[in-house]
């Protein structure tokens, strides 16, 4: 029988904790050094206004998916219940926290199998760690029947977390088997710290085809860990990594032979449009969607879901844009620290 005092889960709901008390909190976001150039006279109607997106082999309505979160403990596999019946409403993709837990100890595999019990057509992404092992990324996929696998990177989580990984040298040579020998989409996600021009370099030599770039101004797993810490002592590490900004200009001369994909921060429709902008195929949230969920319930994270979208559609008409490839090519405006920072990594020759 599973017990809360059980240390796996307890760090389970710790983490869940932690990033719901982060969402009151208040922090500066790069998606306000963008900004879209207003059109007084729009050429389209609501009507002609289509977001469908497509990478890979899925072919999503909405350019929105709910992202890695959480599983492992009785408190998450009631947190992913009520996620999926969001996402069988709504028909968003869903991915599952970490499964680690899952793959070690098969007693705590129902908090994650409960995602395809109530999804059970959805489009569902497994989720394991960079040091996982080709076996376990296929047992992974089987648990859940998943459409794609998504591999976390967490270097700065695990170096603050008290009992977190030192050893990162076979991560490359894992992720590369995986890909070679796993026969859906995986997509290599970061964790909120974002993604460099050479992150994505590194996964394009190893045949990496989707990367979500996760970058920094949404759950902060730095903060979260050094709250975990006896001592509390790295704090000073709260700002690392880039924002999600940031790294969709730096994914932007990946384009054409990877499927970029946001997430990161995302807390407005506004921010949402931000990204398809800036080239990402779709747009993942997460602290957003567990807000939802644990604060109001099932049915008006629903009502949300569909607001969002609903709102976006309509940024798209002030923006004079029909659909995504419209979006891209429509003029923003930068502000000057984002600027400095193309410059600085010659991301605009």
């Amino acid at each position: 029988m599973r017990r809360e005092t059980d240390p796996r889960s307890r760090r389970k709901n710790e983490h869940v904790r932690h990033a719901l008390e982060q969402a009151s909190q208040t922090a500066f976001s790069d998606f306000d050094n963008v900004r879209f150039v207003h059109q007084s006279i729009p050429s389209i109607n609501m009507e002609d206004v289509d977001l469908s997106t497509r990478f890979g082999p899925f072919v999503l309505p909405r350019p929105l998916y709910i992202n890695a979160m959480t599983g492992g403990s009785e408190w998450t596999r009631e947190i992913n219940g009520k996620l999926a019946e969001v996402a069988q409403a709504t028909g968003l993709p869903m991915a599952v926290g970490s499964m680690h837990a899952a793959l070690k100890h098969p007693e705590l595999s129902d908090s994650f199998t409960i995602v395809r019990t109530r999804y059970p057509e959805g489009i569902i992404f497994a989720n394991v760690g960079a040091d996982v092992s080709l076996d376990g990324a296929k047992r992974a996929v089987d648990m859940l029947e998943a459409d794609a696998l998504q591999i976390h990177i967490n270097a700065p989580q695990e170096l603050i977390m008290p009992e977190g990984d030192r050893n990162f040298k076979s991560w490359r040579g894992n992720i590369e088997s995986i890909v070679k020998h796993i026969d859906v989409p995986v997509i290599i996600k970061e964790v909120g710290f974002g993604m460099s021009r050479e992150t994505l370099q590194t996964l394009q030599d190893i045949g990496v085809q989707y990367a979500d770039v996760s970058g920094k101004g949404g759950t902060n797993f730095a903060s979260i860990e050094n709250v975990r810490r006896e001592n509390k002592d790295m704090a000073y590490l709260g700002g690392w990594g880039l924002s999600t900004v940031i790294s969709l200009l730096e994914a932007q001369p990946f384009e054409g032979n990877m499927h970029i994909l946001a997430s990161g921060g995302i807390k407005t429709p506004l921010d949402a449009m931000k990204c398809l902008a800036l080239g990402a195929k779709a747009v993942g949230m997460s602290r957003l969607m567990l807000e939802q969920v644990e604060h109001h319930g099932v049915e008006v994270a629903i009502d949300h879901v569909e607001q969002f979208h609903h709102q976006m559609r309509k940024i798209s008409i002030m923006i004079d844009a029909k659909d995504i490839g419209e979006i891209t090519s429509r003029p923003l405006i930068l502000s000057p620290e984002i600027i400095s920072w193309q410059g600085q990594r010659a991301l605009d020759k």
